[in-house]
């Protein structure tokens, strides 16, 4: 029999979305929390987190992956890309779990390299599972290292692929998203800035983000297919994505929605256009969608630090551990 208490690791803890992770696993009835790392350590995780203060009173030590090895099971890596690889490769030896937040292990090595960095763990890379719990349930069960999508192509995924089977061969998919300012992360940059962004909204990347080739590859089509462009809203959190693309063939778009995720209960489909206020912090994933002739239109709307970082995350590590996949995840929206 597994042990009452799973103990975790949470590497990474300074920003948003190690605040997040944090905040879930404090209250998870199974994992518990026995390391925290940051790059630096040396504080407390209340003096890094004001807002945990009376919550939890552990050290934050300075990472080490010897050091997690010795009392954690499982380990959640909230690290930049490029900087995460080199902690899983290690990790990964010593018999860790991992569910890594990064981007290193979530597309084909060639398409990581053309759009990040040189890949220095190709041979962990080869079995790493892409953490969508809707597209890979099955083999994140088995899996020893996921790699936890990122919030655009959540959203993006989700929305598009059950029409994909009806989309017309040769036509583009075109992908209008929306993020909140915390997607960015906590280093403040130009775009990200309070005289920036206060009272304001602009895409970046048009055409040419990073996040393009991972929806492409999940939805199994070329990368020139798919036409990405995120914008960023005055908002702290939340995400919409409107997807657009042309089909064929009779169905009923809403009808087909709620048959491909009858079973899935972390997908809600809605019957008016979805906002982001009704799934801000939740693990939900919430769909619309409507058809005028050969034309879909498809929109649905996540918290992008959740269901688009953290709780899918420990969505990702229940299945790994043998776990009820909805243990410890957040489901009541912050509304109003």
């Amino acid at each position: 029999m597994r042990p009452t208490k799973i103990p975790v690791a949470v590497i990474g803890a300074s920003g948003y979305t190690g605040l997040e992770l944090i905040k879930m696993l404090v209250q998870h009835p199974i994992f518990e929390i026995r390391y925290v790392g940051t790059s630096e350590g040396g504080v407390s995780l209340s003096e890094l987190h004001p807002s945990l203060s009376s919550v939890s009173e552990c050290a934050i030590e300075k990472a080490d992956a010897n050091a997690v090895a010795e009392s954690c099971e499982l380990a959640f890596l909230a690290l930049p890309h490029k900087t995460a690889m080199g902690f899983v490769k290690a990790l990964i030896a010593l018999d860790v779990k991992v569910v890594d937040l990064s981007a290193d292990y979530r597309l084909e090595r060639d398409t990581y390299e053309a759009h990040y960095v040189p890949h220095i763990d190709p041979e962990n890379l080869a079995h790493a599972v892409y953490g969508l719990p809707e597209l890979n349930r099955t083999k994140i069960k088995e899996a020893t290292l996921v790699a936890n999508p990122g919030c655009y192509p959540t959203a993006s995924i989700l929305a598009a692929l059950p029409f994909m089977p009806f989309r017309q061969s040769g036509t583009p998919i075109m992908i209008d998203a929306k993020s909140g300012v915390s997607g960015a992360g906590k280093k403040c940059s130009h775009n990200t800035h309070y005289v920036t962004i206060n009272e304001n909204a602009f895409a970046y990347a048009p055409l040419d983000h990073r996040h393009g080739p991972e929806i492409a590859e999940k939805l199994a089509v070329d990368e020139s297919t798919v036409h990405f462009v995120p914008h960023l809203l005055p908002i702290t959190r939340g995400m919409l994505s409107s997807v657009y693309m042309q089909v064929e063939g009779d169905f009923d778009p809403l009808e087909l929605l709620e048959k491909v995720y009858r079973d899935e209960p972390f997908v809600r489909i809605r019957k008016t256009p979805v906002d982001m206020k009704s799934v801000s912090g939740t693990n939900f994933c919430d769909i619309y969608a409507k058809r005028s002739g050969d034309v879909l239109f498809i929109t649905s709307a996540i918290d992008n630090l959740l269901r688009g970082a953290s709780s899918q995350a420990v969505a990702n590590a229940n299945l790994m551990s043998g776990l009820e996949e909805s243990t410890g995840l957040p489901i009541i929206a912050y509304v109003p």
